[in-house]
Formats: structure tokens, C-alpha cells, sequence
């Protein structure tokens, strides 16, 4: 090896030191860059160059040091475990948030929800049967009567416009997805066209694996990658994403509650996921299979279509134990004694909760006593205040409604926490692999410094003895 390849050998270390320094500098100024995962410079020596011949037998040092490989310090494992528990704890919460919205439309306990309303509607008829001959208490009952209806119409409402709300609401994630899996594509085809040309393209795998994160909390997917550098986004086992082509989803199904749960039966058509072709795509995480399984149908055990039918459930018990008891009582409208029809009506046209309304449209049609026991016989209205107690009643279908409801969400919560507590545990250790450690990039920095400058001074003492060999050989004796 000539006298001049040590120049070569401490050019290399400069070179590679130098490199190496700006490995750290970018994780230290990306130390709080969201996403950002840490890299590293990997450094190989470079082999002696041999020169095979029978008379060659002296020994050779290396030709220096050089950079290998910019690499990203990332775990395959640990980001699909992320996902994997984004998933799971973005369906859980959810399923959650659904539940808490709905138990905030019931009111329950409470001085104004439909239990309350439930207990002033039959203690006004105990009022009637106290007092068959008081008009102010005909007109409570008929108030109490107007406000529990109300109450139940008001109730089914707010069922109707959380669905409405929620079908938007996954309509905007598809969206989304779509968006978020485009982009992938893109960063798939940049990435793969940085790496054939030798370049690294790190930051870019970073932006991508934020998004592929995103769309594992939107849709549940999980990533596979390829040798060329992409990833390939699976979902419920198909391609969102596959190279630079990304896979449109769309949101189909009833737009409105009532096709939701079969109201009328022909229009029963469930919210679901497609590909744009029409392929059904079945979900198993993330946010948007959370919202189809709160638009399911109240047979798939849809959250808003069963509190719907719980609400026509109430409405229609009201009414056929009230008419039951009311028809055939007697009233106070002329002629005397006049037989008393129904207390409630009902429209067919519309769901129950809807189309209950009070069909007694004066006082004196109400029912207080029965033929043949005198003129101010409360018997009638007294056995329908009653009516609570039994088994069957309306208030015992809502107080099985509620119970039923809390549990739900309860439960839900509890399995959010869980979901929630996973992901995080997931998502430190991803960090703990990926996230910079400034300590640790100080101690890197100084040693590719005081490397640095070791070459340096290689590099000097070579100088200093070309210069006695090229200015001063054969200069003594002169």
C-alpha cells in the first residue's frame, strides 16, 4: 500500500464521521417531531486491496471506513401490535361514545324523564278516581296524558337524529379512508422510486406509517411490506392499498333510521361497507365498525334500532292497557252514562312512538267509573292507576329498557378503558424503540466528534510526512 493511500484511509473517516454526525444532528432536531422515528448510521470498514502474485506476501491495513446504510430504527413487530390495539381500542371507544350519547336522551333517573312522566300520567288517573267530579283533576290527567306522549315521541326523535347523525358521521370516515389510503399509494411510489435510486427515504416511510396508524384506528387495517420498499394495506383480508394503487371504499345502506330497523319491512336495507364496486367488505376494528354496529338493524343487535323498538315497545303497552281498561267505562258527556271509547290513538302510518296520541278530546269523555255504580264513580280510574304495578306494565318494559341500557354502557366503558390502557402500553413500547433519546444521541455525537477529529490528525501527520519525503529526501550533504 503506497504512502499516499493513508490520505484515502483518513478522507474515508472524515467522510463517514461526518455522515454519521448528521445522523444525529437529524434525531436530535426531530427529537420532538411527532412520528419521527430515530435513525442510525451504520459504518463498515472497507477490506485491503489484494493483489494475488507468487513474490506478494506483505501485509495490507484497510482502505478506511464507510457508511453502509442509513437505518430506520423501527420494529415490524411492535408497529403491528400498535395497530392492532388502535384498532381494537378505536371500535371499543366507539361503541362507548355511542352508548353515552344515547343513555344522555333517556334522562334516567331523573325528575323529567319518561319514568317521571310515567308516574304523574297514573297518579293524575289515581286524582280522577279520588275526585270523579273535579274538573281540574279531568284536566291534569289530560295534561300528564299530552306530556307523556310528547315524552315518548320526543325520546324516539332523538334516537332517529343520533342515527342520522352516526350515518354521516361513517359517510365522513369512508371519505377518510379513501383520502388517507391515497396518500399511502403516493408515499408507496415516491419511496420505492427514492430507494431503486439508492437514496434514503426515511422520513417518507415515517409519514407513511403515521397514515397506515390512522387508517388501523379508521377501518382496522394492518400493513404488509414488500421488498421494494411499499406497503401493502390489508383490510378484513383485501387490499385498501396494494403498491401505488389504492382501493375505493364506500358507505351503503338505508339513509334513514327507519329502513334501519325494518320500518316498513320492505325497506330493510342495512348501513354497510363496499368497495366501489359493490363488493361488501366486512370490518373487524376501527371507528367505522363501530358506527355500523350501531346502525345495524335491531336483529344484528343495532344499539339505536333496538332503543327505537324499546321506545314503540313503551308506547304501544300504553296504549293497549290503557284503551283495554278505558273502552267500555262511563262518562260524564250526555246522555248520562254515555259508553267511554279509547284514551289513546294510534297512526298507522308512522312508527308507534310517533303516532300515539290522547284521543279524548274533552273532559267529560273520560272514564272514571263504570255503568250502573252511580254518578261520581271513580272504580275505573283507580283500577287504571293500578295498571304500574302490573306485570307487563309499561313502566316495568322502560325501568328492563334502562337497567338494560346502564349495563351496556357501563360494560362498554370498562371495555374502552381496557382497550385504551392497551393501546398506550403498545404505543410506549413502540416509542421506547423508535422515539429519540437525547442522552443517548449526545454520547453518539461525541464520539463521532472526537472520531472526527482523529481522522483529522491522521490526516495531518500523513501531510507532515509526504512533505519530508517529497521536499526533503536527499537534501542532507548538500
Amino acid at each position: 500500500m503506497s504512502t499516499f493511500s493513508g490520505l484515502s484511509t483518513a478522507l474515508s473517516s472524515l467522510t463517514a464521521q461526518r455522515q454519521a454526525l448528521d445522523v444525529a444532528g437529524q434525531n436530535i432536531a426531530n427529537a420532538n417531531t411527532a412520528g419521527y422515528t430515530r435513525q442510525r448510521a451504520d459504518l463498515a470498514a472497507v477490506p485491503a486491496l489484494s493483489a494475488p502474485s507468487m513474490f506478494s506476501n506483505q501485509q495490507v491495513a484497510g482502505n478506511g471506513v464507510r457508511v453502509t446504510a442509513m437505518t430506520r430504527m423501527d420494529d415490524t413487530f411492535l408497529d403491528a401490535r400498535l395497530r392492532a390495539a388502535t384498532s381494537g381500542a378505536a371500535l371499543q371507544k366507539t361503541r362507548a361514545e355511542a352508548l353515552s350519547r344515547l343513555e344522555s336522551t333517556v334522562t334516567e333517573p331523573g325528575s323529567t324523564g319518561p319514568g317521571a312522566a310515567l308516574s304523574a300520567f297514573w297518579a293524575a288517573w289515581q286524582g280522577v278516581g279520588n275526585t270523579p267530579d273535579d274538573p281540574a283533576a279531568r284536566k291534569v290527567l289530560l295534561g300528564d296524558a299530552a306530556a307523556l306522549v310528547t315524552q315518548i315521541s320526543d325520546g324516539y326523535r332523538a334516537v332517529g337524529t343520533q342515527w342520522a347523525q352516526t350515518r354521516t358521521e361513517a359517510q365522513t370516515l369512508a371519505t377518510e379512508v379513501n383520502t388517507t389510503a391515497t396518500a399511502v399509494a403516493e408515499l408507496n411510489d415516491q419511496i420505492r422510486s427514492v430507494l431503486v435510486s439508492g437514496g434514503s427515504a426515511n422520513e417518507l416511510m415515517d409519514r407513511r406509517s403515521q397514515l397506515v396508524t390512522s387508517l388501523s384506528s379508521l377501518v382496522g387495517a394492518s400493513a404488509r411490506e414488500r421488498e421494494d420498499g411499499t406497503l401493502d394495506v390489508v383490510v378484513g383480508g383485501n387490499a385498501l392499498v396494494r403498491g401505488s394503487n389504492a382501493n375505493a371504499i364506500v358507505v351503503t345502506g338505508a339513509a334513514t333510521m327507519a329502513g334501519g330497523i325494518g320500518e316498513p319491512p320492505a325497506a330493510l336495507d342495512p348501513v354497510r361497507v363496499a368497495w366501489a364496486d359493490g363488493t361488501a367488505l366486512p370490518l373487524d376494528g376501527g371507528r367505522l365498525a363501530g358506527q355500523l354496529a350501531t346502525l345495524a338493524p335491531d336483529a344484528s343487535g343495532g344499539l339505536l334500532a333496538g332503543a327505537a323498538k324499546a321506545w314503540n315497545q313503551v308506547a304501544q303497552r300504553v296504549h293497549d292497557v290503557v284503551n283495554g281498561a278505558h273502552a267500555g267505562g262511563r262518562t260524564l258527556q250526555p246522555p248520562p252514562g254515555d259508553v267511554a271509547g279509547d284514551f289513546f290513538a294510534l297512526d298507522g302510518a308512522r312508527p308507534v312512538a310517533l303516532g300515539l296520541s290522547v284521543a279524548v278530546a274533552s273532559t267529560d269523555a273520560i272514564a272514571a267509573g263504570v255503568a250502573g255504580a252511580g254518578a261520581y264513580d271513580g272504580s275505573l280510574a283507580d283500577r287504571i292507576s293500578q295498571l304500574a304495578a302490573e306485570s307487563g306494565s309499561p313502566d316495568a318494559l322502560w325501568r328492563a329498557y334502562v337497567v338494560d341500557l346502564g349495563v351496556q354502557s357501563r360494560s362498554a366503558a370498562q371495555r374502552a378503558t381496557v382497550s385504551e390502557v392497551s393501546r398506550a402500553t403498545a404505543e410506549n413500547l413502540q416509542l421506547s424503540q423508535a422515539s429519540v433519546d437525547l442522552d443517548e444521541e449526545s454520547v453518539n455525537m461525541l464520539a463521532f466528534q472526537r472520531a472526527y477529529e482523529g481522522a483529522a490528525r491522521v490526516l495531518t501527520a500523513i501531510d507532515e510526512m509526504l512533505d519530508v519525503l517529497i521536499n526533503r529526501t536527499g537534501v542532507v550533504g548538500r
